[in-house]
């Protein structure tokens, strides 16, 4: 796709790919053919890039297995990680829309499945499906919510609340369907995601399962009480 050895990589979609895609099931049947003849899917190796700033917008971009990061740089060179993305999500639809360049790089976590519909099949299903035309309204109102929280976590001092309101962002239902109540995520991709160290999100973990927000399980966290996560009432405070 953008980074050469992914674009490389592209190939049409499984029956089981195209089923794990959430929009398509709002397309009618000549939306649904036009979509499923335009979309590509690639296998994201750790590190790859789907988007980098500055380039042009190529596809609108989703995740089928696996996890990316969003982020950008700021004036004093440091990385600032605006979200994850897990399976499921769809994202980019603005940028996609004003045909503008990406302001955020896309890189793959962990070894992942990813999918890209072009542009100009983008801008032809807005023309031409209702259904389409309210999925990205949803989208772009989700993802307005999802950013104002996020710049409220980058201000939160609580390691414990920063972990929480994070992974209840990562389990939002209308932005990532594909997690359910598990999400696959290892202590380390969390670290990243948070920008705190493996350890402090370990402890913050811990206490999110003593107040059984969260159960931590082999290879991933189930979601037990996501309003208290979005909340964030319960968490005790940090220890001085």
């Amino acid at each position: 796709m953008v980074d050469t050895s992914l674009h490389e990589r592209r190939r049409p979609p499984t029956t089981d790919e195209i089923a794990g895609i959430p929009w398509m099931s709002v397309l009618n049947e000549h939306e649904r053919a036009m979509a499923i003849s335009k979309v590509q899917v690639g296998n994201a190796l750790p590190g790859d890039y789907l988007c980098r700033i500055g380039r042009p917008v190529t596809y609108w971009f989703g995740v089928i297995e696996g996890l990316l990061k969003m982020s950008s740089d700021n004036e004093q060179g440091q990385t600032v990680t605006f979200s994850g993305l897990p399976p499921g999500g769809w994202f980019g639809e603005g940028t996609v829309l004003k045909r503008e360049t990406y302001r955020y790089n896309i890189q793959a976590l962990r070894k992942s499945v990813v999918a890209g519909l072009p542009g100009d099949t983008f801008h032809w299903l807005l023309d031409h499906s209702i259904g389409f035309n309210r999925f990205v309204m949803n989208q772009l109102n989700e993802r307005l919510g999802q950013f104002i929280a996020a710049r409220e976590i980058d201000r939160m001092n609580n390691p414990d609340i920063r972990v929480a309101r994070s992974l209840a962002a990562l389990f939002n239902p209308v932005l990532f369907p594909g997690v359910g109540d598990v999400l696959r995520i290892t202590q380390q991709e969390l670290a990243y995601l948070v920008g705190l160290s493996r350890q402090r999100v370990n402890e913050a973990l811990a206490s999110l399962e003593a107040q059984k927000m969260i159960r931590v399980e082999y290879g991933g966290l189930r979601i037990l009480d996501l309003q208290a996560l979005r909340s964030s009432v319960g968490v005790r405070p940090a220890a001085p």
